[in-house]
């Protein structure tokens, strides 16, 4: 299953039954965490999210409302018990004030913490499931977007085909890969007559504070998902831009020129209680946009699945 939790999609300080910012990622049987506010550990029991499947979270700045939340989910999963090793990825400055805190709680952790610094775009971490990368967005201190790609499978094999073409068992790993056969008479067996393509890969991105910036598209090309945030309306368009943040219509345009299949919008400003004009105002211009809501879980679904 590939899915995204919504644990909170609130800007700056808790407000409305809303949270800061922090979201689960489902792929397969791992649990991705993307940032982690205030309170993030209680939505995770609220929503029955199991921490023990959380090995990696990404935190994309160190503005409080995204990792203010941290603290208390690593000295949590301490006092349970962890074993397995926890990897943090975040800009320069995490792994100091976390071992601070720790310090003078006197906290020894029983499982490895392992805070990894992000400097600059590149991919962060990789297996045989899923390729995460990394990429700099525009805000007031150092901050970065994610993109969670799953990796490509091999081509399958049409086996009635291959075997017609008198193609060796030993090359059908080689066919998997994309490459042609060519027999003991010197005939070239095409590839695409002896497999299929496999199917496209599942994508989402999380494109964290940011003013506007229509060249991040580089990164967020269609993505099955994306996340833009939101945190103002149009008409306060100079506001958001003097902080830094993004309206519902801008990230909608990033939409339209990115073309995902689907796009969600959070990170909305304490100042608004009712959200019904973020969508509103962003549908007008990519219709398939939906409201970040805390607690709802989104699928992430290939084109063949969207359209069934």
């Amino acid at each position: 299953m590939y899915g995204l939790t919504i644990l909170g999609n609130n800007s700056a300080i808790p407000a409305y039954d809303r949270h800061p910012t922090a979201q689960a990622l489902y792929w397969n049987d791992e649990v991705f965490l993307i940032d982690c506010g205030e309170g993030t550990q209680m939505q995770l029991t609220q929503y029955k999210i199991r921490r023990g499947k959380i090995n990696h979270i990404f935190i994309s700045h160190l503005h409080g409302d995204h990792y203010f939340g941290l603290i208390g989910l690593i000295t949590s999963f301490g006092l349970m018990g962890r074993e397995q090793p926890l990897h943090v990825y975040a800009p320069s400055g995490l792994e100091q004030i976390i071992q601070l805190q720790l310090q003078v709680a006197d906290t020894t952790l029983p499982f490895d913490l392992q805070i990894h610094t992000i400097k600059a775009a590149g991919t962060l971490f990789s297996n045989k499931h899923v390729q995460v990368d990394c990429f700099p967005v525009k805000h007031r201190i150092p901050c970065f977007g994610f993109r969670f790609t799953e990796q490509k499978a091999p081509r399958t094999l049409l086996k009635e085909k291959t075997v017609a073409a008198g193609i060796p068992q030993y090359f059908y790993n080689r066919l998997k890969q994309g490459e042609d056969y060519i027999n003991k008479n010197g005939e070239v067996i095409p590839n695409e007559t002896v497999t299929t393509e496999a199917p496209a890969p599942v994508s989402y991105a999380y494109c964290a504070d940011t003013l506007y910036l229509p060249e991040l598209c580089i990164h967020l090309q269609q993505v099955t998902l994306m996340y833009h945030e939101a945190t103002f309306l149009q008409d306060l368009e100079e506001r958001a831009a003097a902080r830094f943040h993004s309206t519902s219509k801008q990230a909608a345009m990033m939409a339209q020129q990115c073309q995902p299949q689907r796009l969600l919008i959070g990170h909305f400003s304490s100042k608004y209680e009712d959200l019904q004009a973020f969508e509103d105002e962003a549908r007008a211009v990519f219709p398939t946009t939906d409201l970040a809501i805390e607690g709802v879980t989104y699928l992430l679904r290939r084109p063949t699945e969207a359209g069934s």
